[in-house]
């Protein structure tokens, strides 16, 4: 197949373009220009798709001996990710970037552009598998190396996008044997950092980045009864499950530390609780896709695991489509879930889907 390798200027995507080359395609190398700020370098783990990283991927390309290109996609980046990102902490919720990079960007705006190049398909370095059923549709998997995962931050793609795509280290038992691999085809990048941190605030001070384009309004911190515990220099600064920083002033009646239950934006104000009262027992999301072919009658509750975390544990649920929404309600308590956060749905080792939560139901009634 003629396929587009999308080389971020880590090691993963580096080693995934030359598997692809060995396993006899087309191959052509690309990298996204994303920042607006061209004389970004990175620091060590944190940020990507800097000008640093840009020429690692060129220096991996012609070790490879690909064609390699930079495509500017700076401002679709700015409109679907960073502009979204702004918006949804504005509304009260805790977006994914990436999980927003991966449907807007790497398997939407590129793999359109891919497509209208005459392209069969995307490859990236994500850890994760695709299979054929016996009826040829294609399936969304874990990778091999659970430690290593990252189908649940593709979660997103659709069937038209997964019919276009190509994950090479799927099967690959751990991230070391990639980097050995690395290092024994000759590429700078064998022992380069992950990065870890939100590309676009490589200095990781979320807060102090959304302060300066949101803006700081002093409002109120309550308690789960309404009671003015005392104030906050702006909403947008905390999200559900957050301890530190709350300077509340004074202990809870029972003695024991309170955390963020709830962000209201509209009023400014922040709602606060006990631990406990993070436990969630349902939640649920009008924007839901599902990852290749759909339940057969999705309107009929089915036995599922839920993931709301890159890294965090399945849980054992039940899911049904109810009133235009993909509800989940997991066997045990959710805790500290936060509207905007990903919910991604599997059966066994299958992505089945995902939805953008809504709204959640607490197990601890206030």
């Amino acid at each position: 197949m003629k396929v587009l390798a999308a080389m971020s200027g880590g090691v993963d995507s580096a080693v995934a373009a030359a598997r692809a080359v060995e396993a006899g395609h087309d191959v052509v190398g690309v990298h996204l220009a994303l920042s607006r700020m061209p004389g970004t370098l990175r620091t060590g783990s944190r940020g990507c798709c800097t000008i640093e990283d840009s020429m690692d991927a060129q220096r991996a390309a012609n070790l490879i001996g690909i064609p390699y290109y930079v495509w500017d996609f700076s401002e679709r980046f700015k409109l679907d990710v960073v502009d979204d990102f702004i918006a949804e902490y504005s509304a009260g919720r805790t977006p994914n970037p990436c999980m927003r990079c991966n449907e807007k960007i790497k398997f939407a705006a590129l793999l359109e552009k891919a497509l209208d190049l005459g392209f069969d398909a995307v490859c990236t370095g994500h850890y994760a598998s695709i299979v054929t059923d016996d009826d040829g549709n294609r399936e969304l998997h874990r990778a091999s190396a659970w430690a290593k995962d990252q189908s649940y931050v593709l979660g997103v793609l659709t069937a038209e996008q997964l019919a276009h795509a190509m994950f090479p280290l799927g099967a690959t038992p751990s991230k070391a044997e990639v980097r050995a691999e690395a290092a024994a085809r000759g590429f700078s990048v064998a022992n380069k950092p992950d990065s870890h941190d939100i590309c676009f605030i490589p200095d990781g001070d979320t807060r102090g980045w959304l302060a300066e384009r949101v803006g700081a309004e002093i409002g109120d911190i309550l308690d789960r009864a309404g009671n003015r515990l005392g104030s906050h220099e702006g909403a947008h600064a905390f999200t559900v499950g957050q301890r530190k920083g709350l300077n509340i002033g004074f202990p809870a009646d029972d003695g024991k530390p309170r955390f963020v239950l709830e962000v209201r934006p509209k009023d400014n104000t922040v709602v606060v609780g006990p631990k406990e009262a993070l436990d969630i027992a349902e939640i649920a999301g009008s924007r839901f896709t599902w990852a290749g072919r759909a339940p057969e009658d999705p309107a009929t509750p089915f036995a599922c695991e839920v993931q709301i975390r890159a890294h965090a544990d399945p849980v054992p649920a039940v899911a049904v489509v109810r009133d235009g929404e993909l509800v989940v309600r997991p066997d045990e308590p959710l805790n500290g879930v936060a509207p905007g956060q990903t919910a991604v749905v599997y059966v066994g080792t299958r992505v089945l889907g995902q939805a953008t939560i809504d709204r959640t139901t607490s197990a601890v009634p206030a």
